[in-house]
């Protein structure tokens, strides 16, 4: 992933929020719980929030994020002391806290027995603030701390109103100056009260609430329209939500100046090519070119078994695909992609190193400077669930809005092994199978992703009075709440014994199926 340069805060009218990032886990989280509350922020390393950056940003309030740091640690992150200087509100959150104690006057110091990891209660002050309302309705409040070092001393100024047995400075205050600090995470959901909080930072604040997906597709196609120009534009459709979502509004401030490039490999699922087809060049009367090359893929990846290396030749057979077709487009100046704001956010490295390569498929970097295109990214300010929104609001289908996550390598990656033909057959219909009772039992929209996986060993089976020796698959379902980490889903055995009867009695080629119930990070939900 190439790093992108920060979001061009010139070109955007709404109010906004700087979130400063010391290298929590959990940073995202904090932008997302406001975006919810309809206020545009974005998160900007520490090192990159400069005194010039301040000014030109021009921050209406502004969040310190937590951080594995430590203050007293020699070098260790710090904001500008300028921020101090803005009049605005700010809200320190963990590191957050113990960075604004020690720069303005306070002690922050670590100890034996003031540590707190989990699960902790918070108690209030005597004092009741506007930041707290709704909060302490009952004796005590359940928060999330994550926390070696402890604030020892809070800075002149503030005052406390709320204590945890390891954190006496849990909840404190500078009401003259607007600047807020909380030892805990209030945007985890092991706060469950922590969007409370937030809500009542915002209102504090003197947000309008103004960043709605109506107003930013209204402002999104007239930033297209200054930046394209007359000039034609060829896109990547994939037909999942980034690249239908991103189609679909630059076509709407284009119209046939944007072409799009469905390159269709040979490992989507089953009616998959077809219904991308469709849809964009009928309902949408869309300019689009059905790049069909799965002999190419197929081909390249005969005999192949190792994962990386699959992943390797999809992606760049990809781009040599992409290539050849979109230079059918003649004249085009652009290539739109769908890029999301945590891939922007993802490739900032924190700590001014290399960033760690997770995907190592479909990465399309390099390629608009060797075809000589510039970039149009019109989601890269969207989190995965305002792109849905903004898909409702462009009136896409809910099936395609709804769409539960599909990998740039398609079923390679639920094909562990050596890839053939006739094991994605099998693979496409058991999947399909899968699907068609997840749906039907009305279990899909509460499901993040579901799939089969068909298992790169052969079993023996009894079916009938015969004897079977064929493929066994894994049923995988995950559900996640904001896409940092996900959960098995928890089917009744009836669900299952009935989905692994209709598999084994209509897909031939699988005699046994097995669920798998591990719990993974995102980023490894896939198979390999």
């Amino acid at each position: 992933m190439t790093d992108h340069a920060p979001l061009p805060a010139e070109t955007f009218d709404h109010e906004k929020l700087l979130i400063i990032d010391f290298g929590s886990q959990v940073t995202q989280l904090i932008a997302r719980r406001l975006r919810e509350l309809n206020v545009y922020c974005e998160i900007h390393p520490f090192q990159n929030v400069t005194d010039d950056f301040l000014e030109e940003f021009d921050p209406k309030a502004v969040i310190f994020s937590g951080g594995p740091a430590s203050v007293m640690t020699e070098g260790s992150p710090r904001p500008p002391k300028r921020v101090f200087d803005l009049g605005v509100p700010i809200l320190g959150i963990c590191y957050g806290q113990q960075v604004m104690m020690h720069m303005l006057g306070g002690t922050v110091e670590r100890g034996h027995g003031t540590a707190e990891f989990g699960r902790a209660y918070v108690t209030p002050g005597a004092e009741r603030i506007d930041l707290l309302t709704g909060w302490f309705l009952e004796e005590r409040e359940q928060v999330w701390m994550s926390h070696g070092d402890h604030v020892s001393a809070i800075a002149p100024g503030f005052k406390v109103y709320g204590t945890s047995p390891n954190a006496p400075f849990a909840i404190t205050a500078d009401l003259e100056r607007n600047f807020f600090a909380v030892q805990f995470h209030p945007e985890v959901h092991h706060t469950p009260n922590g969007a409370t909080l937030y809500e009542n930072f915002v209102k504090l604040a003197g947000f309008s609430g103004d960043w709605t997906m109506e107003a930013y597709r209204e402002q999104a196609i007239a930033t297209i329209r200054e930046q394209v120009g007359d000039a034609k534009v060829i896109c990547g459709l994939s037909g999942g939500v980034d690249s239908s979502v991103a189609a679909v509004l630059i076509h709407e401030a284009i119209g046939d100046q944007l072409t799009c490039v469905f390159v269709d490999h040979g490992l989507l699922r089953q009616g998959e090519a077809e219904e991308v087809v469709k849809m964009f060049r009928d309902n949408y009367n869309m300019p689009l070119i059905h790049a069909d090359e799965q002999e190419l893929f197929l081909g390249e990846l005969d005999g192949q078994s190792d994962p990386e290396t699959k992943r390797k030749i999809i992606g760049k057979l990809f781009i040599d695909v992409f290539q050849k077709h979109a230079s059918e487009v003649g004249g085009a100046k652009f290539l739109a992609q769908g890029t999301l704001y945590p891939d922007v956010i993802e490739s900032v490295s924190f700590s001014g190193g290399p960033s760690v390569t997770i995907k190592s498929h479909h990465n399309v970097g390099g390629l608009p400077e060797k075809m000589g295109l510039e970039l149009v990214e019109p989601l890269r300010e969207l989190f995965k669930d305002e792109v849905r929104a903004l898909g409702q609001e462009l009136g896409l289908p809910s099936s395609f809005i709804g769409r539960h996550p599909f990998p740039g390598p398609g079923l390679a990656i639920r094909c562990p092994g050596e890839i053939t033909r006739p094991k994605l057959e099998i693979l496409r219909k058991a999947d399909a199978v899968y699907i068609d009772q997840i749906r039907k039992h009305g279990l899909y929209d509460d499901i993040w992703q579901a799939f089969v996986a068909i298992l790169p060993v052969k079993t023996v089976g009894v079916m009938g009075d015969g004897r079977t020796y064929d493929y066994a698959c894994a049923l995988r379902a995950v559900t996640s709440v904001d896409g940092m980490t996900a959960d098995y889903y928890p089917f009744s055995h009836d669900f299952l014994g009935e989905t692994a009867t209709r598999i084994i009695n209509e897909v031939e080629g699988i005699n046994r199926v097995t669920y798998d119930i591990t719990s993974k990070p995102p980023g490894t939900i896939e198979w390999e």
